[in-house]
């Protein structure tokens, strides 16, 4: 679990701090003009720092436009290294520490995580940044699971389609909660949907089984 942030030294307080700046000053400014017509010296000149210290942080325009997004699953992947698993129960543990890596997320989370997502579908660059990255992360969930459950559990390929059975499930979430414009969308709603695609999970797994 991640430490409160006013529990870290003084110095990676203001790392923090100085993070969080440049993603929602890089959000704001591409929301208003375009993630295309941003400049990277905008950014940084913005917040007040220099590209060196951006890139102590990010390695491109497209990583902190992403940072809400990549945020969320860094925090799952160190959740999936640490939490209890059973082959038995694995799809549960999948959604476990899924809410997990989301109780982790700081305040406004959800509301960076909405512009980052509005900017990445309709920009073709971010879309394959983050398909990219959904799939780097779905490959070493699946490396980190079969190695803590060597013997105990199927192989490769049962292990990701049991994970893309969960992912797909919280993409009908996203789309539902990011679709409710009428609706609140704080991070109680997003829970809300999960819960209820997640539900989904058995009936649609014995749909597959009579196909079978």
């Amino acid at each position: 679990m991640q430490k409160d942030p006013k529990e870290l030294p003084l110095r990676e307080r203001k790392k923090l701090r100085t993070r969080q700046d440049l993603v929602d000053t890089a959000l704001e400014l591409f929301t208003a003009r375009d993630f295309t017509a941003v400049t990277l010296d905008e950014i940084v000149d913005a917040v007040e720092v220099s590209k060196r210290t951006f890139f102590r942080t990010f390695t491109s325009k497209e990583d902190v436009a992403l940072a809400p997004e990549k945020e969320l699953w860094a925090a799952y992947l160190t959740d999936i290294e640490t939490r209890p698993l059973t082959g038995e129960h694995l799809l549960g543990a999948y959604k476990d520490a899924l809410f997990a890596a989301l109780e982790q997320m700081t305040d406004g989370w959800e509301q960076r995580f909405l512009a980052s997502r509005s900017l990445a579908d309709r920009t073709p660059t971010l879309t394959a940044h983050s398909l990219r990255h959904c799939s780097e992360v779905s490959a070493n969930v699946v490396r980190i699971v079969a190695d803590r459950l060597a013997g105990q559990v199927p192989g490769h390929t049962e292990l990701r389609l049991l994970l893309d059975l969960m992912l797909a499930a919280w993409h009908c979430a996203l789309e539902a909660w990011t679709a409710s414009h009428t609706a609140r969308q704080d991070r109680p709603a997003l829970i809300r949907h999960m819960h209820k695609a997640f539900a989904a999970i058995p009936a649609v797994a014995a749909l597959a089984a009579q196909d079978s």
